[in-house]
């Protein structure tokens, strides 16, 4: 799983940082997601709770929304965090989301401590429903 970003820990603090934005109260559990694009461009994700619990949005959908709204419809990989030590794996809604666009995807999970694990999107979601199916 070579990427050619170089720089994973920078991206990992970026992803830190756009947990620093999430709107959490119902939860206080924070994730913040940075999403490279094909082309190298990053975009940034929180997530963002409403009081109706299935409104809200995660960080990683966050950041797909920006970029495919930025004309954006394939990426190379995501660093994901939050505030726990443990390297806590995306939702499975997230998963499928990020299927639609990448399935060799590579994931980075990140703990408060900037330690990341590496792995991709189709360890995480070895059989999933692509529009390949749809044929």
């Amino acid at each position: 799983m070579v990427l050619e970003f170089t720089n994973i820990e920078e991206l990992v603090r970026i992803a830190s940082q756009a947990k620093e934005n999430a709107y959490c109260p119902y939860s206080n559990f924070r994730v913040g997601a940075a999403l490279v694009t094909e082309s190298g461009e990053i975009y940034t994700g929180c997530n963002v709770e409403n009081a109706c619990y299935p409104v809200g949005n995660c960080a990683e959908r966050t950041a797909i929304v920006k970029a495919v709204s930025e004309g954006h419809r394939s990426f190379k990989a995501i660093a994901v965090i939050t505030d726990k030590a443990a390297k806590i794996m995306p939702c499975g809604l997230c998963r499928q989301s990020l299927i639609e666009f990448s399935k060799d995807l590579v994931v980075y999970i990140a703990s408060v401590d900037l330690t990341f694990r590496v792995t991709t999107l189709s360890e995480l979601l070895p059989h999933g429903f692509t529009a390949e199916d749809l044929n």
